[in-house]
């Protein structure tokens, strides 16, 4: 019993002014060392943390609200409350901080915080006035009690006075007696008294003032005397509203009548706070706080009720599956789930999950598959709406279903596929329910957000799902549109076509139409995203289906956003740096519509433009070789009169400078016999002139190695020598091949092309001819000079292409 009775839930306060829960655990009040005091310990009942640590301070005001509830502040802007599960554990604590501090526990505030002038009033105040005098409640003194109530505001003594005079006397139901009087005699001067009167009590703040206020008897007369705002010529008609216009439609027959109560005193609360009460000012906008947690622990309470209740859940479930059930019905029963989803963002995390879980259980995600389809707009935007509570809160269980579900169902119904026809269908001219459907599926297909348990891994489990039964339905629309032929010759276009039957008519529109423009640019978004974060599964499907290919169709679009969105698309592709990707660029020639757009685009200074220099530029700063040499290689003549951006001078100098390089790099490898013959003798040189072996130093070589270093160098120039011999394993660790290619051209001999293969001279030679070159040491030779020597599988295809042509072109894979 005490384990219940202590059991409680802790709230803190957010700059919204909303409450966020912290967690459920067990209460309890002891002598805390560290804080030299007593204090509050709350401890998580999942798994004993500490949740909460609060010294009990002698100067803290802490309220009791409702029974259930102890609310404080604990610094500026940090507001804390306990919820009891029990009246007796909320009263038994209350009772210790009332002894902590040295009040009444009959109070339900044991202090307000006040400043020092008004401390001094207080306590020159006799102690026989702890109550405000209050007028007697008769028509003749509303004026006289609207300034009593008015004038309190400002001091939150006078505050606390005037509600305990106003409890303490039945003052309220007095009140609303004489509204019903002024009413009747249509007294228009004492019913906007009782305005002033009725708001101010409501400012005053004050938890057991609410309950008597907003209970089945009075809350009707609150609104009335609400209607009558002085500002107003005419008295608005909210009870009219509230008894007439709002239905209150039980779908399933509420049999727990507190149940019902609490439902219609919430709605009617929170109408009174968003619509009949004027926006706060800057002074009044914490008069409302109490006002603010009355609503949201109502709605912690009917979502726990209706949880508990499952033979209502049980019954509400059967006929939103049920065919027979009627349209109108079905109808109700989806809005009903669309708010009991909304009142459950109130409940904490752990008793959020066992909701959801059970809503799971029943079937909900099954029942979103079936309203999801009928051709009620107003269904279908509630379905939405709820299968958005669903996946914001956990992805994970919406994957999983999905992924069970396509082990017994066809492709079609797939809740995903129903979900992206969604979007692919919407009527609005805007999209609007399609941009939301897309932020969902989104977060479905993020791997940020999925899980990587031990025994499986979910985001290759989901990906490998996604591309395999959805990924064709979200890009049939882009691949109808982009089609080669629309009379259904293109083999793409038909399956595009069976693929999305019915849809087709909708989807397979002009480019120029904006709707199916924006219904491109959406789905462009989502394949931008899995570029991102799907590497291998986008990837396999770009290459397969040729994509890149059919978006930069787009570019040829009237609507510059979709253009931009086709160019986005390639430009997170290339920023990827992949080689598999550049190679299927190049390889599809896919930069000419890009160049094209550029060129159509003329001298107007604009996003397009901007956008499309910013690839370009991307491409010279990252240096990506193959890119810059297919850029130059085909279309630098249709670009260099570009200047006013030096873009495409810069890849033109990356180019040279590349082939620069690769030049170098070939006379490297086409050292003759007689330069190997002047290595040696210069290197003979450079011993002879370092008597005090320098040379040897820098090289990290003793004058002991000497015999060795120059043994092995004889070894590798006999080699070269006596022609092409098997690979030998050095000491080093290498493989040395001959390099008989470079005799022959050193004999005036033709080389494997029949063309001579001349040698620049070497500027480092003393003569700077050709015949001589600086010998290398030891173990330049080795590290160096054999390193050209090392038969890697492409080096002689690379040297053919490079003697075949002036430009070394990178080689496409296919």
């Amino acid at each position: 019993m005490s384990d219940t009775r202590r059991r409680v839930k802790v709230y803190t306060l957010n700059e919204e002014r909303q409450w966020d829960d912290r967690g459920t655990g067990h209460v309890s009040s002891t002598f805390v060392e560290r804080l030299k005091g007593i204090s509050l310990l709350v401890r998580a009942e999942s798994d004993g943390s500490l949740l909460l640590e609060s010294k009990i301070s002698p100067n803290t005001a802490y309220q009791k609200q409702q029974d259930t509830l102890i609310v404080w502040s604990e610094a500026e802007n940090y507001d804390l409350a306990l919820s009891f599960q029990e009246k007796a554990g909320c009263d038994e604590i209350w009772e210790k901080i009332c002894q902590v501090q040295g009040k009444d526990p009959a109070l339900e505030i044991t202090q307000d915080p006040i400043d020092e002038s008004e401390e001094e009033r207080f306590e020159e105040m006799p102690e026989t006035s702890h109550l405000v005098d209050l007028p007697p409640c008769e028509l003749a003194k509303l004026e006289e009690i609207a300034d009593l109530v008015t004038s309190v505001l400002s001091s939150p003594i006078r505050r606390e006075k005037l509600a305990l005079a106003l409890m303490s006397e039945g003052y309220i139901k007095k009140l609303l007696q004489l509204f019903q009087v002024c009413e009747d005699l249509d007294n228009r001067e004492g019913l906007h008294h009782l305005y002033e009167i009725v708001r101010g009590v409501l400012f005053l703040n004050k938890a057991a003032l609410f309950e008597v206020m907003f209970s089945d008897d009075c809350i009707m007369d609150v609104v009335g005397c609400l209607e009558y705002d002085p500002a107003l010529v005419q008295p608005k008609r909210h009870r009219e509203f509230l008894t007439k216009t709002a239905k209150f439609k039980e779908v399933i027959p509420i049999t727990d009548s507190e149940l019902r109560q609490k439902i219609h005193q919430t709605y009617r609360v929170q109408y009174i706070q968003d619509i009949i009460l004027p926006t706060p000012s800057v002074f009044e906008e914490n008069f409302l706080s109490t006002l603010t947690s009355f609503i949201f622990f109502n709605k912690v309470e009917i979502v726990s009720m209706l949880q508990e209740d499952e033979k209502f859940l049980t019954e509400v479930f059967a006929q939103l599956t049920d065919e027979a059930t009627e349209e109108g019905k079905r109808r109700e029963l989806v809005n009903f789930f669309k708010e009991f989803c909304a009142f459950s963002q109130t409940l904490q995390p752990q008793n959020r999950d066992a909701f959801f879980k059970t809503l799971a259980n029943l079937g909900i995600l099954p029942a979103l598959e079936i309203v999801m389809g009928m051709d009620d707009l107003q269904v279908r935007a509630a379905a939405i709406d709820i299968f958005s509570y669903l996946v914001e809160f956990s992805p994970s269980m919406v994957r999983e279903f999905v992924m069970q579900e396509s082990q017994h169902t066809d492709d079609d119904v797939l809740l995903i596929n129903v979900v992206i026809k969604q979007m692919i269908c919407d009527t609005d001219p805007e999209l609007g329910g399609a941009v939301q459907l897309m932020g969902l599926l989104r977060t479905l297909i993020d791997p940020e957000n999925m899980l990587a348990p031990t025994n499986k891994t979910e985001k290759t489990e989901f990906l490998t799902f996604f591309y395999k039964y959805c990924m064709h339905v979200l890009t049939a629309p882009l691949l109808a549109n982009t089609a080669e032929s629309p009379k259904g010759e293109n083999p793409v276009f038909s399956s595009a076509c069976h693929l999305m039957g019915k849809l087709v008519p909708l989807v397979l529109c002009s480019l120029d139409n904006f709707q199916t423009a924006q219904l491109l640019a959406l789905i462009l978004e989502l394949l931008t995203f899995c570029v991102e974060h799907h590497t291998y599964h986008i990837k396999n499907y770009i290459m397969n289906k040729d994509l890149l290919r059919r978006v930069l169709v787009l570019m040829n679009s009237k609507h510059t956003f979709l253009a931009l969105c086709a160019l986005r698309f390639m430009r997170r592709i290339i920023g990827l740096k992949d080689d598999f990707y550049n190679r299927y660029i190049i390889k599809g020639n896919l930069f000419e519509p890009v160049i094209n757009a550029l060129l159509d685009n003329g001298t107007r200074y604009n996003l397009l433009n901007s956008a499309i220099i910013e690839l370009f530029e991307f491409i010279k700063v990252e240096d990506i070789k193959s890119l810059i040499a297919h850029i130059v290689d085909n279309f630098y003549k249709a670009l260099e009169s570009i200047e006013y951006v030096q873009t495409f001078k810069g890849l033109k100098t990356r180019y040279e400078q590349e082939k620069n390089r690769q030049n170098q790099r070939l006379s490297r490898y086409r050292r003759d016999t007689r330069s190997l013959e002047d290595d040696e003798e210069m290197w003979f040189n450079e011993e002879d002139d370092d008597e005090e072996g320098e040379v040897m130093a820098e090289k990290g070589k003793s004058e002991e190695d000497f015999p060795e270093s120059y043994g092995k160098y004889m070894e590798a120039k006999k080699v070269e020598q006596d022609g092409p011999k098997l690979p030998k394993w050095t000491s080093a660790g290498h493989f040395k091949f001959s390099f008989s290619r470079s005799a022959g051209a050193a004999n005036g001999t033709s080389g494997t092309n029949g063309k001579s293969a001349a040698t620049p001279p070497n500027p480092s030679s003393p003569n700077g001819s050709s015949a001589k070159s600086a010998a290398l040491p030891p173990a330049a030779v080795s590290k160096a000079g054999l390193v050209g020597l090392v038969d890697y599988p492409d080096d002689e295809e690379d040297d053919e292409e490079v003697e075949d042509s002036p430009r070394k072109r990178p080689r496409l894979g296919s």
